[in-house]
């Protein structure tokens, strides 16, 4: 499937360059659209199609169009490696965004980095890795490391907690990595961790270890888990009559979370890397046209509409040139662009560089912890 893109981009400050030759960029989009994923991959479909759109229409890279051309991961690493290679050596993509999960991201970006080809990870969190891979994989999606210290932080002054409980998914390299990042925030914090359970992706019923955990009497219950497990861990930490507050990892940031969660999100408290709440004019531009096209934006697609604003702007800072090393070349030069995540600029890592902040749900809606 693609999606060729034309509209106008109020949130990108470009400069203008003289008229260069006709050139069409093809940019791959890797993205979770089927599977336990989906959710996520659905939001960076939609912000990716915007952002092109916008890019596309603004005139700002004179004489270049963006052609996003959209493959589904299926949340299967083998399905990720299989899209890669079409987009790289069938497509010849100037640039790979995504795919949507970091377990992927170890499958396919080394495919990517064997051809040399620019990989902008937009909902990679694994701490220290995804852009060890090489130095054609960089990152617009800040690590678990990035967000969780600050956001326990946060909560543990708001909350006063001084004991946890933590569940997370074991057997898939998201949520493990949010695991190992909320365990080591929580001890340096000084808080007690009471206990630890474990489930798998395919699990629906966590009642024996929310169980297990609700009889310790922690005084917060952390939760690292993709959205699909996150909505029913929320439900029946509740139903079993655990009245405490939940903190999630970095997989509860999607509206579909709220969604499947009902009354049992409110309260929900997660660390965020995008502050829907920014008044910033990029942010309220970028929220105003998504919902005019009929999405709700979250977190997943702020990312993706960022990460094809980094790729607009490394072709500009390339001298308007759309090839595989020009693009990687002008990652490096990238910084201070304006984006709904604030003013993005790379890290020496390659990992991306802007605020982080908590939300929390009321009334069905995520707001930013004050």
């Amino acid at each position: 499937m693609r999606l060729v893109s034309c509209s106008v981009a109020a949130a990108i400050a470009l400069l203008a360059h003289p008229a260069a030759a006709a050139e069409t960029v093809k940019i791959g989009a890797v993205f979770s659209l089927t599977g336990n994923a989906a959710a996520y991959g659905a939001q960076q479909k939609a912000g990716v199609a915007l952002a092109a759109d916008e890019i596309n229409k603004s005139g700002k890279l004179p004489g270049i169009t963006l052609e996003v051309v959209l493959e589904d991961d299926g949340t299967s690493p083998q399905q990720g490696i299989s899209v890669f290679d079409r987009l790289i050596n069938m497509n010849k993509v100037s640039a790979i965004i995504g795919p949507t999960l970091s377990t992927l991201a170890e499958a396919a970006d080394p495919r990517a980095q064997a051809q040399k080809t620019p990989v902008v990870a937009v909902s990679n969190t694994k701490p220290n890795a995804i852009t060890t891979i090489g130095d054609y994989i960089w990152r617009v999606s800040l690590t678990e490391a990035q967000v969780i210290p600050s956001a326990v932080d946060i909560a543990r002054k708001k909350l006063g907690f001084k004991t946890a409980a933590i569940l997370y998914g074991n057997d898939d390299a998201f949520t493990k990595a949010g695991f190992d990042v909320m365990k080591s925030s929580l001890e340096k914090a000084g808080v007690q961790i009471l206990g630890i359970q474990t489930f798998s992706t395919k699990d629906r019923d966590f009642n024996a270890q929310l169980t297990a955990l609700k009889g310790l009497k922690p005084d917060v219950l952390l939760v690292s888990a993709l959205v699909e497990q996150a909505g029913s861990i929320a439900v029946q930490a509740r139903q079993l009559g655990y009245t405490g507050p939940i903190m999630g990892g970095n997989g509860f940031n999607s509206t579909k979370f709220i969604q499947l969660a009902g009354p049992a999100a409110e309260g929900v408290l997660v660390g965020t890397a995008w502050n829907r709440a920014s008044l910033d004019p990029v942010n309220q531009a970028f929220i105003a046209a998504m919902k005019a096209r009929g999405v709700d934006p979250d977190q997943f697609g702020a990312q993706a509409y960022t990460g094809v604003l980094v790729i607009a702007d490394a072709i500009r800072q390339a001298g308007l040139k759309g090839g595989r090393d020009d693009i990687k070349a002008g990652f490096a030069k990238v910084k201070d662009l304006p984006t709904p995540l604030g003013k993005f600029s790379f890290l020496p890592s390659r990992d991306g560089d802007h605020p982080a902040a908590v939300q929390i749900v009321k009334s069905g809606k995520f707001e930013i912890l004050e």
